[in-house]
């Protein structure tokens, strides 16, 4: 049994600016990856055999991410080795942190090597993106500015930081959010040079559009914010539930941490550069 990591990522803003006809949304974003996550252990099999061995509430096997990604890779190479998978999650589902996303990553990196398959970095980015918007990214593997549909990756740098991360204790449905009649759909496209140059009004007017929606249907959302933005420049990630606020030192971060109200659940985590599997494709 071999173990990978499968990281959490964060939004570090979210702009919808505009819908395509077949009314998914067009979206910039900035995805950073952070040293917390989810975990994947692989004992492969020789008999084609893919299933999720240990169970998970509220999670069937048959609809897991880990599994449906092992089985497109099996079925596009025609590889007849299957794998027996343990899935240890520590991000929330409907958190915005990525869970699935990043699990389905994992397991088309790990499966690729593990099986031998040699598919491109290209390649497995595009089987991604048959399973959801935001599982290229995981497998790009680097800081990126998104447009499109979060599939149109560009590497971009960003300075280090140390992030307090919230977790309320909801789960926010992705598609309840975006099929809001409040949600902005119209905020003008910036480009990656003003945000990669720090264009000071400009960075200053970055936000997330599904933000103000998610906090007027869960509150506990606006409440972790609030308490957040005493200390810094906090918003959501992704379609939430979960909120951040980057500090320029782990020290910095981990004594805002430890000054949250006891019931606020969270974690304190490192930006990444890279993601932790970026090497296992040249």
């Amino acid at each position: 049994m071999t173990t990978f990591p499968a990281p959490a990522k964060l939004n570090l803003f979210l702009h919808v600016v505009g819908r395509r006809p077949d009314g998914y949304h067009l979206l910039q974003t900035v995805f950073r990856f952070v040293d917390y996550g989810d975990s994947l252990s692989f004992t492969i099999r020789d008999d084609g055999v893919i299933r999720r061995v240990n169970p998970l509430p509220g999670l069937d096997p048959e609809q897991d991410l880990t599994v449906r990604a092992a089985r497109l890779l099996q079925q596009e190479t025609g590889c007849r080795l299957g794998a027996d998978i343990v899935l240890e999650k520590r991000l929330p589902m409907g958190g915005g942190l990525g869970g699935g996303s990043s699990d389905a990553a994992t397991t088309l990196l790990a499966l690729n090597r593990l099986w031998n398959l040699n598919l491109s970095r290209q390649m497995l980015q595009e089987l991604g993106l048959r399973l959801g918007a935001d599982v290229p990214v995981f497998v790009f593997g680097e800081s990126a500015f998104a447009e499109g549909v979060g599939e149109k990756l560009q590497p971009v740098a960003l300075p280090p930081a140390w992030y307090v991360v919230l977790v309320p204790p909801v789960v926010v449905s992705t598609i309840e959010i975006f099929t809001s009649r409040e949600l902005t759909r119209d905020t003008k496209p910036i480009k990656m040079s003003d945000f990669s140059t720090g264009c000071g009004r400009l960075v200053q007017q970055l936000k997330n559009d599904l933000e103000p929606v998610v906090c007027r249907k869960y509150p506990q959302v606006a409440e972790c914010l609030d308490w957040l933005r005493a200390f810094g420049d906090a918003r959501m990630t992704g379609s939430g539930a979960c909120v951040f606020a980057a500090f320029s030192s782990e020290e910095e971060a981990n004594k805002v941490f430890f000054m949250k109200p006891a019931q606020m659940a969270g974690f304190v985590a490192k930006g990444l550069d890279k993601h932790p599997l970026y090497g296992f494709i040249s």
